[in-house]
């Protein structure tokens, strides 16, 4: 299961009022650009590198779990953002700021809903897939993130895995599956 914990949200939830697939222009009839580098202050001019750390959180409405996205890219001169994932027009975003330890936290806790799905039984083998934006993130302490796996599916659990670019899941069990960035997602194999 995906658990895209690890974030703090920043400021308050802001409507997107124009955007075009995955590129962002305004949210509240401002720009989002320069709202966004208010937001980064010093972190603004090491964009788009920086915008790892500072992700956007996206819901439809009240009820939705919200979806991270991760910014790929600025353009000054149209005053745009573009992520690795739709902004849909009508949503509702929020900046978020990555915080080590809970990336590590949120990873145990995607084990949690893994092994709870499975009958809280250590399954067979997990496969664990990353973002790449978790791992440029964590840098030396990429491990970590696997250490708190291990310690909840148990040692007799196969580990494999990989890091990818944005990862396909439900939030939660029986949920449907949305794109996710900056998560990392748990599929656990029990033969019974």
């Amino acid at each position: 299961m995906p658990f895209p914990c690890g974030k703090w949200h920043i400021g308050p939830e802001r409507l997107i009022t124009r955007a075009k697939g995955n590129v962002l222009y305004e949210l509240d009839g401002n720009s989002a650009l320069e709202l966004y580098k208010t937001y980064l202050g010093a972190h603004a001019t090491g964009l788009p590198a920086t915008g790892l750390l500072f992700p956007l959180s996206i819901r439809t409405n009240e009820s939705d779990t919200a979806v991270v996205r991760t910014i790929l890219s600025v353009n000054d001169a149209e005053q745009s953002m573009t992520f690795a994932g739709d902004v849909p027009e009508g949503t509702y975003a929020r900046f978020m700021k990555a915080n080590v330890d809970r990336l590590i936290d949120g990873a145990a806790g995607a084990a949690k809903t893994s092994y709870e799905a499975a009958g809280a039984t250590s399954p067979d083998l997990a496969v664990l897939v990353s973002c790449i934006g978790r791992k440029l993130v964590l840098k030396q302490r990429t491990e970590e993130e696997v250490e708190g796996v291990r310690d909840i599916l148990g040692d007799q659990t196969v580990l494999t895995g990989f890091y990818s670019y944005g990862e396909i899941a439900p939030f939660t069990p029986g949920a449907r599956c949305d794109l996710h960035n900056q998560t990392m997602t748990i599929t656990t194999f029990l033969e019974r």
